[in-house]
C-alpha cells in the first residue's frame, strides 16, 4: 500500500458518461389508484455515472485523470461538465453533439433497495467527426487508458478499434469494461474485465464449473488477441486468465448495492497496476476495493484508507501490514473518523508479550472500535529501561502485536513519549495502566477521555527477565 501512495499515475478514461440520479424515500403504503407501492422521497442526490464512476473511484484513489467522452448539449451534459470541473478535469476531449441525449439514470431506493430504475438516453453510435476531434487531440502520454463501456454510443466499434490501435502505438495499456456479444472491437486490448454473465453471452460458454470458466477465460484471451482476460463472479470473486487461471475469492461482508462496483473494480485495476502492481495483485486490490463499495448505497467509491481498514477488518493479511508510519496513519485516521469510529490509543514498550500485555489491550479495544498502539523503538526503550533493553526488536513487537485480533494498527515512536503520535490520532479515549490513575497522562490534553485499565498482578517483562536469569545461573551452578 505504501507504493501506492508515493504515486500519482494519469491515466485516459474513455467511454459513457451519465448522470446517476437517487431519490430516496420510505415507503408506507399502496397507491390507491394502482397495486404499487408509494414511495415518499426524503432526500435525493446526483453524482456522475457509468464513466463517471470510474473517474470518481480513480480519483479517490489518488490518481491524475483525463476524460474523453461524447455527451449532448442539453441539461443533463451543462451538469455533467460542471461536475468534472468542479473536481479539476479539462474538459478538452469532451465533444457534444446537437440532438444527443445525455444518459440519465434514476433509481427509486427506500430502505436500501432500489424499487424501480427509469432511463433517458441516446444509444446510437457517436458520429466520426467527434471520433476524430478526439483522437486528433490525443497528445499526452498516459500510464495507461481504460474504456468503461456502457452500450451507449461512445464506444463504437471504429472509435474503439482505433483507440486501441492508438495505445498499442504509444505502448500504452489498455484495459476495457466490455459490453455487447462481440468482442471483436477490443482486439489488441491489454485486459477485459467480463462479468460471468457477460463471457458466457460472449463465448457461448455455459460457465458451470471451473473447467468451462477456464475454458471461456482461454477462449477470450485467444480469439481476440487480448493479453489478459478478467471474469469477475459477483460472490466467488474473480478469475485472471494470463498464462494460466487463477482465482481470487470474494471478500465482501455485507452487500447493500452492487451498482458500480464493475466501475471500481475497473479502477482499482488500472490504478494498481499503473503503480506498478503485478496484474494478481491489482486484482486482490481490486477485490478489496469492491467489498468497499458493495456495503454502501448507490454508486460508491473506495479510498486507500477505507481499504486498508477493510482488510484490517477481514483479518486475512500479513500482520505487517498493519504496522504504520505516522503519515500513513493520519490517512487512516481521517477516514475513521469520517466514518464516527470510536478511535481508542494506548502505548507501551511490550518488549516480551505477557498475559497482562494481552488482557490490557483486550480490555482497551473494548471501549471503542479501533484500537491504535503506540511502539517504543529500541532507542526510546532503552532511554526507559536501561541498555539491556530492549530484549525484542521494535519491529518484531510492532508485529507480534499487530498479529493480535484485538490491535487495529501499531506505530513505532521514537520519542520518550508519544505525544506527537497522539496530536495525530486525536483518540476518542486514551487508555493507561492503573498506575498511572494519580499521575499526569501525556496526551490527556489531546484526547477526549482517559481510561484506565489495571495490570494482572505478578505479570510484568521485568519479572519474566529476571525469572530467565535466575533459570540461567542455576544451570551455571
Amino acid at each position: 500500500m505504501n507504493r501506492l501512495k508515493e504515486k500519482k499515475p494519469h491515466i485516459l478514461v474513455v467511454g459513457d458518461l451519465m448522470c446517476d440520479h437517487y431519490l430516496f424515500g420510505k415507503v408506507e403504503r399502496i397507491s390507491p389508484e394502482a397495486p404499487v407501492q408509494v414511495v415518499e422521497v426524503e432526500k435525493e442526490k446526483s453524482l456522475l455515472g457509468g464513466a463517471g464512476n470510474v473517474i470518481n473511484n480513480l480519483l479517490s484513489l489518488g490518481a491524475n485523470v483525463s476524460v474523453a467522452s461524447v455527451i449532448g448539449d442539453d441539461e443533463n451534459g451543462t451538469w455533467i461538465k460542471n461536475r468534472l470541473q468542479e473536481k479539476g478535469i479539462d474538459l478538452s476531449l469532451i465533444i457534444e453533439e446537437k440532438g444527443r441525449y445525455t444518459s440519465k439514470k434514476t433509481r427509486v431506493i427506500s430502505s436500501n433497495q432500489q424499487i424501480v430504475r427509469f432511463d433517458k438516453e441516446s444509444k446510437e453510435d457517436i458520429s466520426k467527426g467527434s471520433e476524430e476531434k478526439i483522437l486528433n487531440n490525443l497528445k499526452e502520454k498516459f500510464d495507461l487508458i481504460l474504456l468503461s463501456d456502457y452500450a451507449k454510443g461512445v464506444l463504437s466499434e471504429s472509435f474503439t478499434r482505433k483507440l486501441i490501435f492508438f495505445a498499442n502505438e504509444k505502448g500504452i495499456p489498455v484495459f476495457v469494461d466490455p459490453k455487447g456479444k462481440d468482442y471483436e472491437k477490443y482486439r489488441g486490448a491489454t485486459l477485459i474485465t467480463p462479468n460471468k454473465k457477460e463471457a458466457i453471452e460472449a463465448t457461448g460458454i455455459d460457465i458451470k464449473n471451473d473447467d468451462e470458466l477456464q475454458k471461456a477465460g482461454i477462449y477470450l484471451r485467444d480469439k481476440f488477441d487480448i493479453k489478459n482476460v478478467i471474469i469477475t463472479l459477483s460472490e466467488n470473486g474473480m478469475a485472471i486468465f494470463d498464462d494460466k487461471m487463477t482465482k481470487i475469492p470474494t471478500v465482501a461482508k455485507e452487500v447493500y448495492d452492487v451498482t458500480g462496483a464493475g466501475d471500481t473494480v475497473l479502477a482499482t485495476l488500472g490504478y494498481g497496476v499503473s503503480c506498478g502492481m503485478s496484474l494478481v495483485e491489482a486484482a486482490k486490490l481490486a477485490n478489496y476495493a469492491a467489498g468497499v463499495v458493495v456495503g454502501k448505497v448507490g454508486s460508491a467509491t473506495a479510498t486507500l484508507g477505507e481499504i486498508e481498514e477493510y482488510k484490517k477488518s477481514l483479518h486475512k493479511e500479513n500482520s505487517e501490514e498493519f504496522i504504520k508510519s505516522f503519515d500513513e496513519i493520519n490517512d487512516i485516521v481521517k477516514s475513521l473518523k469520517q466514518k464516527n469510529k470510536k478511535i481508542v490509543f494506548t502505548n507501551g514498550c511490550f518488549d516480551i508479550l505477557h498475559l497482562g500485555h494481552v488482557k490490557y489491550l483486550e480490555a482497551s479495544k473494548k471501549m471503542g472500535d479501533v484500537l491504535i498502539v503506540g511502539v517504543n523503538s529500541n532507542d526510546s526503550v532503552k532511554r526507559l529501561k536501561g541498555k539491556d533493553r530492549p530484549v525484542n526488536d521494535q519491529y518484531d513487537r510492532a508485529y507480534i502485536l499487530s498479529a493480535l485480533e484485538c490491535v487495529d494498527y501499531t506505530v513505532i515512536f521514537d520519542e520518550d513519549t508519544p505525544y506527537e503520535l497522539i496530536k495525530i490520532v486525536q483518540p476518542d479515549i486514551l487508555v493507561k495502566g492503573g498506575d498511572y490513575r494519580y499521575k499526569k497522562v501525556v496526551g490527556s490534553d489531546i484526547a477526549k477521555e482517559v481510561r484506565f485499565v489495571d495490570f494482572v498482578e505478578g505479570k510484568s517483562t521485568t519479572s519474566i527477565i529476571e525469572k530467565i536469569g535466575n533459570t540461567d545461573d542455576s544451570n551455571d551452578k
